[in-house]
Protein backbone atom coordinates (compact mmCIF):
# COMPACT_ATOMS: atom_id res chain seq x y z
CA UNK A 1 0.00 0.00 0.00
CA UNK A 2 1.47 3.41 -1.12
CA UNK A 3 0.62 6.74 0.58
CA UNK A 4 0.74 10.07 -1.60
CA UNK A 5 3.43 12.38 -0.14
CA UNK A 6 2.06 15.63 1.48
CA UNK A 7 3.35 18.28 -0.74
CA UNK A 8 3.90 20.39 2.43
CA UNK A 9 6.25 18.71 4.10
CA UNK A 10 9.34 20.05 4.31
CA UNK A 11 12.29 17.97 2.68
CA UNK A 12 15.01 19.47 5.16
CA UNK A 13 14.35 17.33 8.37
CA UNK A 14 16.46 18.43 11.44
CA UNK A 15 16.44 17.78 15.12
CA UNK A 16 16.22 20.76 17.18
CA UNK A 17 19.47 20.50 18.59
CA UNK A 18 20.91 21.03 15.02
CA UNK A 19 18.57 24.13 14.19
CA UNK A 20 19.68 25.93 17.41
CA UNK A 21 23.82 24.77 16.24
CA UNK A 22 22.49 26.14 12.75
CA UNK A 23 20.85 29.49 14.01
CA UNK A 24 21.26 32.78 16.14
CA UNK A 25 19.09 32.59 18.80
CA UNK A 26 16.77 35.18 17.29
CA UNK A 27 16.76 33.29 13.81
CA UNK A 28 15.95 30.04 16.09
CA UNK A 29 12.76 32.36 17.39
CA UNK A 30 11.72 33.64 14.37
CA UNK A 31 12.24 30.49 12.04
CA UNK A 32 11.69 28.05 14.51
CA UNK A 33 9.19 29.22 16.90
CA UNK A 34 7.28 31.77 14.74
CA UNK A 35 8.22 34.65 16.81
CA UNK A 36 8.21 38.35 14.58
CA UNK A 37 11.01 40.38 14.86
CA UNK A 38 10.15 44.46 15.74
CA UNK A 39 9.21 46.74 13.06
CA UNK A 40 11.76 48.72 11.09
CA UNK A 41 14.61 46.35 12.61
CA UNK A 42 15.05 43.75 10.59
CA UNK A 43 18.25 44.10 7.76
CA UNK A 44 16.46 43.59 4.37
CA UNK A 45 13.66 46.27 5.38
CA UNK A 46 15.52 49.10 2.52
CA UNK A 47 17.46 46.67 1.25
CA UNK A 48 17.64 47.58 -2.58
CA UNK A 49 20.58 45.91 -3.75
CA UNK A 50 19.25 42.94 -6.84
CA UNK A 51 19.70 39.57 -6.09
CA UNK A 52 17.58 36.34 -3.95
CA UNK A 53 16.28 36.48 -0.80
CA UNK A 54 16.50 32.73 0.57
CA UNK A 55 15.64 30.90 3.74
CA UNK A 56 18.15 32.07 6.63
CA UNK A 57 17.60 28.21 8.07
CA UNK A 58 18.15 26.12 4.43
CA UNK A 59 19.12 28.39 1.46
CA UNK A 60 16.60 27.67 -0.45
CA UNK A 61 15.52 30.54 -3.05
CA UNK A 62 12.25 32.31 -1.52
CA UNK A 63 11.58 36.04 -3.23
CA UNK A 64 13.38 37.85 -6.01
CA UNK A 65 14.90 41.52 -4.96
CA UNK A 66 12.81 42.61 -8.66
CA UNK A 67 9.58 41.54 -5.97
CA UNK A 68 10.27 43.56 -3.62
CA UNK A 69 8.68 46.61 -2.51
CA UNK A 70 8.14 49.41 0.27
CA UNK A 71 4.96 48.38 2.32
CA UNK A 72 5.53 50.96 4.76
CA UNK A 73 4.81 47.58 7.26
CA UNK A 74 8.54 47.52 8.89
CA UNK A 75 9.43 44.25 7.30
CA UNK A 76 10.55 43.25 4.00
CA UNK A 77 7.36 43.09 1.34
CA UNK A 78 7.15 40.89 -1.21
CA UNK A 79 4.61 40.79 -4.32
CA UNK A 80 5.32 36.51 -5.04
CA UNK A 81 7.87 34.13 -4.24
CA UNK A 82 10.55 33.40 -6.75
CA UNK A 83 8.86 30.29 -7.64
CA UNK A 84 4.81 29.12 -6.61
CA UNK A 85 6.54 25.99 -4.84
CA UNK A 86 9.23 27.95 -2.92
CA UNK A 87 6.92 29.13 -0.02
CA UNK A 88 3.75 27.16 2.00
CA UNK A 89 0.86 28.30 3.80
CA UNK A 90 -1.28 27.52 6.30
CA UNK A 91 -4.08 29.41 8.96
CA UNK A 92 -2.69 31.36 11.72
CA UNK A 93 -5.37 32.32 14.11
CA UNK A 94 -2.60 33.24 17.20
CA UNK A 95 -3.22 36.58 18.92
CA UNK A 96 -6.66 36.78 18.31
CA UNK A 97 -6.09 37.25 14.60
CA UNK A 98 -6.95 34.91 11.56
CA UNK A 99 -4.05 35.26 9.29
CA UNK A 100 -2.41 33.05 6.30
CA UNK A 101 1.39 32.43 7.78
CA UNK A 102 4.15 31.41 5.29
CA UNK A 103 6.57 29.09 5.57
CA UNK A 104 9.61 27.92 3.36
CA UNK A 105 8.28 24.76 1.58
CA UNK A 106 11.60 23.04 2.17
CA UNK A 107 12.63 22.82 5.76
CA UNK A 108 9.29 24.27 7.14
CA UNK A 109 10.55 27.27 8.77
CA UNK A 110 8.26 30.49 9.27
CA UNK A 111 8.85 33.35 7.27
CA UNK A 112 6.11 35.90 8.00
CA UNK A 113 2.34 36.45 6.33
CA UNK A 114 0.86 37.12 3.25
CA UNK A 115 -2.36 39.81 2.86
CA UNK A 116 -4.62 40.79 0.38
CA UNK A 117 -3.57 44.48 0.27
CA UNK A 118 -0.20 44.82 -2.18
CA UNK A 119 0.24 46.24 -5.62
CA UNK A 120 -0.44 45.03 -9.31
CA UNK A 121 0.32 42.43 -10.55
CA UNK A 122 -0.84 40.19 -7.89
CA UNK A 123 -2.32 42.23 -5.06
CA UNK A 124 -0.93 40.50 -2.52
CA UNK A 125 1.58 41.38 0.38
CA UNK A 126 4.43 38.70 1.67
CA UNK A 127 5.24 40.31 4.94
CA UNK A 128 8.70 38.68 5.60
CA UNK A 129 10.88 38.83 8.62
CA UNK A 130 14.63 39.67 7.84
CA UNK A 131 15.58 37.26 10.54
CA UNK A 132 14.23 34.28 8.22
CA UNK A 133 16.51 35.76 5.32
CA UNK A 134 19.39 35.15 4.07
CA UNK A 135 20.39 37.15 0.57
CA UNK A 136 22.44 36.11 -1.97
CA UNK A 137 23.82 39.22 -4.26
CA UNK A 138 23.18 39.45 -8.48
CA UNK A 139 26.47 38.40 -10.01
CA UNK A 140 27.16 40.79 -12.35
CA UNK A 141 26.22 39.87 -15.88
CA UNK A 142 23.33 37.43 -15.38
Amino acid sequence: MSSTPDPDAPTVVLDEAEWRRRLSPEQYAVCRQAATERPFSGAYVDHKAAGTYACAACGAPLFDSADKFDSGSGWPSYTRPAAPQAVGEHTDRSHGMVRTEVHCRTCGSHLGHVFPDGPAPTGLRYCINSLSLSFIPEREGE
